[in-house]
């Protein structure tokens, strides 16, 4: 892998980043994250810290799957804009709407094994809150509660893999062969260096977007909000979020515009090896 083609995939990955129907489809599934992410966040206000842990990662991974299907459409719709053909939004969607749903399903699995994660938690907690021992099973058994947050947040981490892995394996297959088995595992450990160079590339522009954005969110909220109520809370957490996701749009078309770049890039390079 050359220097010159990362560039190339870089640019045009970039550069059909801002098509205006693309990012309108984007920003207006963002803002719905969004809201899903106010919700849980303005009930976790007054919540007891198990259930506030699963106010703050269940909408993350039910986010995941919204995004994982519609990153195989976007990969869909880049994959005609590169090859220039001409297509519909809705043609695609009809063609791709059933492959869209069953790759939503891969969500699941992570959704169900956080939520296994999140009732041995709540085990922990109860012991804790035992009267007279209580407290020295809380110390001694520390760890456990931090093995079990760590294991959260490395899910929430595999389902950002998954979105860019995934998505072009599923988008730019056909039909016909499609079928979930350990070849890409195989291809990712083969291609290891390769396909983690090219995700960094992928979501260094995300992730700096979202840390400048948060930044913001965090000074408006500290210097800003005033209202105490969790209905006006969220309320004001909503106006912020809107600009925030139309913000932070273009860099995800682009995430999913590089994981198509990189998997074809990779794909034409084992063939040729």
């Amino acid at each position: 892998m050359r220097w010159e083609d990362l560039e190339n995939c870089f640019n045009r990955a970039f550069f059909h980043s801002f098509a205006k129907k693309k990012v309108f489809l984007v920003f207006l599934l963002l803002v719905l994250c969004g809201i899903l992410v106010i919700f849980c966040r303005a009930l976790a206000l007054d919540a007891s810290g198990w259930v506030a842990m699963s106010l703050v990662f269940l909408p993350i991974f039910l986010s995941s799957g919204i995004m994982l299907s519609l990153g195989v459409f976007l990969i869909r719709i880049y994959y005609h804009e590169v090859k220039g053909l001409k297509g519909r939004y809705r043609e695609i969607l009809k063609h791709s709407w059933q492959l869209i749903i069953g790759t939503s399903y891969l969500s699941i699995p992570p959704i169900l094994l956080y939520l296994f994660l999140w009732v041995i938690f709540g085990i922990f907690i109860f012991l804790k809150e035992i009267p007279h021992i209580g407290p020295f099973i809380g110390v001694i058994l520390t760890f456990a509660p931090f093995l079990i947050i760590l294991s959260s947040l490395l899910l929430a981490l595999v389902n950002l893999f998954l979105l860019f892995f995934v998505s072009p394996a599923v988008a730019l297959r056909p039909v016909e062969k499609l079928h979930f088995d350990l070849g890409l595992i195989r291809r990712f450990r083969k291609q290891l260096f390769s396909n983690l160079v090219f995700f960094a590339v992928a979501a260094l522009p995300t992730a700096f977007v979202i840390g400048i954005l948060f930044l913001a969110a965090i000074l408006t909220e500290l210097h800003y909000l005033v209202a105490q109520q969790t209905l006006s809370l969220a309320l004001q957490w909503f106006f912020i979020m809107v600009p925030f996701c139309a913000c932070l749009t273009p860099a995800v078309v682009f995430f999913f515009n590089f994981a198509a770049e990189s998997y074809n890039l990779l794909e034409i390079k084992r063939k040729e090896s």
